[in-house]
């Protein structure tokens, strides 16, 4: 069957339509559907049962009023299945323009719930996880055994006041801690505030017997123009707008539209109990204006907003159950309900949250404390019976259990830079702010661990979207201007998780290198970024990446990448791959064998340079401008004279660390310099004698120096595949002895 329809009258005609057909139409324009609505549903081809089916949907519809938001919950009975129930939902919460929908239908002997929504404060998938279900914000699906459609509605209902957000009032939409000044702060120092914090108006207050004393606020604008008529000494209190307009914590959007709109302000304080706790700005009642008017328009969810004070946020504890040991997420919980008991928010941020949606594995807890981070540390130690080492200076703390595992505690911060380069001031601050302050929206999710929110996922700045499309992004356009080792950080990320440097971070790291910031860093902090590039698994890539960015002349302008280099690289890779596999138990430092191999072309002079400026220590500047010309010049000694005995390839390569042979290695071309070193590692370097000084004082001889000589001549007879058992070592240190 086929409904015709003439858009030029708006008359319906229904060539073979039943009298049913005809009122579930005619009902459906009823209720307001146009015809495009009623075209699309005819293009799906819908029978005179799926209408009639949509038309009992309409007519059972209860409206809930859940914490402010208005739900519509629908049931309906059918004997046989229906393929399309989700399709009809769909179409029904366009139809009604409903902000959310669950629909419940007995169909057989099951019962099938089906939910969309159009607005973040009703996140379906939480909802119907509820009812065994699943899904994600906007669109969520359960079958149910063993209940009656009835018994689910109520089940459902309980969910929904646990799970719906209310709408958002003015504590949901703040900035928080406000920043604000004294009125006697000059129009210069407020404007180099301005500009510190990248804002674009202050609140002017005074504390007084600890409550704020709010006198009013001033903008840049004003302050510029001060500024441009020399009045840059004058105090704020001279030129700022007093009365300011302010709401309290709970009001809506309605009243907050009213009070910036009249008062004309650009900055709305919000009081609570005489102190300001936060500031709402003209842009963030823009940015949820039009969020409104697009999904009235659109009927679609709103887009990630990079930058927006709005997280898209979600429930993933499921995800963390599967993903997490059970120890992991055990502290995670005592976190939570240790900060809950001290009033305090507690989230774990950065790369454990980000490896976690990369399915990699990662037990570094960075946990943020919004309020102080080291009073949480001192309860949360006193409860599991760990240590603290504290940094009043910073805010953090670092929690060490008696097994050795540690957890990165800090209070939630914010960081400025007053110069290019410069290390960041640190201000207390709240979770958005200090978010903010990281290097790429990658590292920016977080995941709340206070028991009630336990792991929902708090996205301010796209990153699911980023990790989604595999891209290295700042947050901001000056980033690299604040902190230049963030160009090395991206580098590496990019090179690790198989990422791209996106369009606009990789234009301003190229304005970066023109721009020279790197000049102002001290040689320590450019060392540690290369440091961790060179512990990377295998580097590289990434320093194929730096020099295609100009980046190595940082290091030095007389190192240079040439196919030669790139080789030694690959060839390092592949003999520290091999090294692994003899599972040797002991360690060695990969990033060593990396710089080794770096800096193999600079002379003697030019190494003391980079070690000096990279402020390494003596140890490894000994190994850097010391043992490696030594072992460079043995290298060039087994290349030439090679075969010789094991004895003498022991001799040479005991005097050298791990690390320098691991470089010999790697820098000959000759297969048979590398059999030779590798036999070393492998066979010779753990060879030991039996005899002992007591047997060679058995055959006569005074203490001294002689019984070294003996031991070193049984060695080397053993070395070189002579000697077998200690009858072997004791019968050539009789012979030995009987020629001296």
């Amino acid at each position: 069957m086929c409904l015709g329809i003439y858009e030029d009258t708006g008359s319906f005609n229904f060539p073979s339509t039943t009298e049913e057909d005809f009122i579930a139409a005619a009902y459906l324009l009823s209720k307001g559907s146009n015809l495009n609505i009623i075209s699309n549903l005819i293009a799906r081809e819908i029978n005179s049962e799926q209408i009639g089916l949509l038309n009992d949907m309409i007519q059972a519809s209860n409206f809930y009023n859940i914490n402010g938001i208005e739900v519509v919950v629908t049931i309906i009975s059918t004997e046989n299945y229906v393929p399309d129930f989700a399709f009809l939902v769909q179409k029904m919460i366009k139809m009604e323009n409903l902000n959310a929908i669950f629909a419940i239908a007995r169909m057989e002997e099951k019962i099938y719930v089906v939910a969309r929504s159009r607005i973040d404060e009703v996140d379906v998938g939480a909802v119907v996880s509820f009812l065994g279900g699943g899904g994600h914000t906007f669109a969520a699906a359960a079958t149910i055994k063993n209940m009656t459609p009835a018994q689910t509605e109520h089940k459902l209902l309980e969910s929904l006041y646990k799970t719906v957000k209310p709408e958002r009032v003015a504590k949901d939409l703040m900035s928080s801690p406000p920043i604000m000044i004294g009125p006697d702060v000059t129009c210069r120092d407020a404007n180099n505030s301005l500009t510190r914090y990248n804002i674009n108006a202050l609140l002017v207050a005074e504390k007084t017997a600890g409550k704020d004393e709010l006198l009013g606020c001033i903008t840049r604008q004003v302050i510029e123009k001060a500024i441009y008529h020399n009045l840059d000494h004058v105090p704020v209190k001279e030129y700022m707008s007093t009365e300011p307009a302010t709401v309290e914590p709970d009001a809506d959007i309605f009243e907050i539209q009213k009070k910036i709109i009249e008062s004309k302000q650009r900055i709305l304080p919000v009081i609570d109990n005489d102190k300001v706790v936060g500031i709402i700005t003209r842009t963030n009642l823009l940015n949820i204006l039009v969020r409104w008017s697009q999904q009235t328009a659109t009927n679609l969810p709103e887009p990630a907003s990079r930058g927006s004070i709005q997280a898209r946020t979600k429930n993933i504890v499921k995800f963390m159950n599967e993903r997490l040991s059970e120890r992991i997420l055990s502290i995670l919980r005592d976190i939570g309900r240790v900060a809950e008991k001290i009033g305090y928010g507690a989230f774990i941020v950065g790369g454990f949250v980000r490896d976690l949606f990369l399915y990699r594995s990662n037990e570094d807890l960075d946990i943020v404390i919004e309020g102080d981070g080291i009073a949480f540390a001192k309860k949360y130690a006193e409860k599991v019976g760990a240590r603290i080492n504290a940094y009043n200076k910073f805010g953090t703390a670092v929690i060490i259990f008696p097994d050795g595992f540690k957890i990165d505690v800090a209070s939630a911060r914010m960081e400025y830079y007053k110069f290019p380069a410069a290390l960041p001031i640190v201000e207390m601050s709240s979770i958005r702010l200090d978010l903010f302050r990281r290097d790429f929206t990658i590292n920016t999710l977080a995941v709340q661990l206070n028991p009630e929110k336990f792991g929902i996922l708090i996205d301010f700045f796209a990153a699911q979207k980023d990790i989604k499309e595999k891209a290295i992004r700042v947050l901001h356009n000056l980033s690299f201007v604040e902190d230049p080792t963030r160009v090395f950080r991206a580098i590496r990320f990019e090179q690790r998780f198989g990422f791209s440097i996106g369009k606009l971070t990789s234009r301003l790291i190229e304005n970066a290198v023109k721009m020279n910031f790197f000049k102002r860093l001290s040689g320590k902090r450019v060392f540690s970024e290369l440091r961790q590039i060179l512990e990377e698994e295998n580097p590289a890539p990434a320093i194929i990446r730096l020099n295609g960015y100009g980046l190595l002349g940082v290091i030095h302008p007389d190192i240079e990448l040439n196919k030669e280099l790139v080789e030694l690289f690959n060839s390092v890779k592949k003999v520290l791959s091999w090294y692994d596999l003899l599972f040797i138990e002991e360690s060695y430092m990969k990033w060593v064998v990396y710089f080794l191999t770096l800096i193999r072309s600079c002379n003697k002079r030019i190494s003391g340079r980079i070690c000096t400026r990279f402020e390494i220590t003596p140890r490894f500047m000994s190994i850097f401008c010391n043992e490696r010309f030594g072992a460079d010049k043995y290298l060039l000694w087994l290349e030439r004279d090679l075969p010789v005995q094991n004895s003498v390839v022991y001799k040479r390569l005991s005097g050298f660390n791990t690390e320098i042979i691991l470089y010999m290695m790697a820098a000959t071309k000759l297969e048979s310099v590398k059999k030779a070193i590798s036999h070393y590692f492998a066979r010779l370097r753990y060879t030991d004698i039996l005899i002992t000084g007591k047997d060679i004082k058995a055959m006569g001889l005074e203490s001294g120096p002689i019984y070294r000589e003996i031991m070193q001549a049984v060695l080397d007879a053993r070395l070189n595949g002579k000697l077998k058992t200690l009858n072997d070592e004791l019968t050539y240190a009789r012979k030995y002895v009987s020629k001296l």
